[in-house]
């Protein structure tokens, strides 16, 4: 029963988030809003991490099988992909090359903030 309360209140999150996604006209997707949502009633202590905790370890466990689909998805198209492979590898690259630098730079400015702090 624990865990069905829990997804429950993960499955509400999710379901708040996607709403704000129709409401407000922006181009972001309704799980980060959830997400978000989440975030923020877990940093504020409105949502208690033990109310959510097993059923979150176990979506975790269990992400790996929600690729299947997609993946099924990208085999099914593959003569559309096949024209422009060049160009899905390049821009994949590409950036994964800016998703790491630009997490290097704020993790080097998260960290330099830090031990100014721990300075004072």
């Amino acid at each position: 029963m624990k865990y069905i309360i829990q997804f429950e209140i993960i499955l509400a999150i999710s379901l708040l988030g996607e709403l704000l996604n129709r409401v407000i006209p922006l181009p972001i997707p309704g799980s980060i809003y959830g997400m978000m949502i989440l975030f923020t009633a877990l940093c504020t202590g409105v949502i208690k991490l033990s109310t959510v905790r097993e059923t979150g370890r176990f979506l975790i466990y269990i992400m790996p099988m929600m690729f299947i689909p997609t993946t099924v998805g990208l085999i099914d198209s593959w003569g559309v992909m096949q024209n422009f492979l060049t160009a899905i590898i390049v821009i994949s690259l590409v950036s994964t090359v800016i998703v790491i630098a630009a997490t290097g730079r704020i993790t080097q400015f998260i960290i330099k903030i830090k031990n100014k702090e721990g300075k004072k």
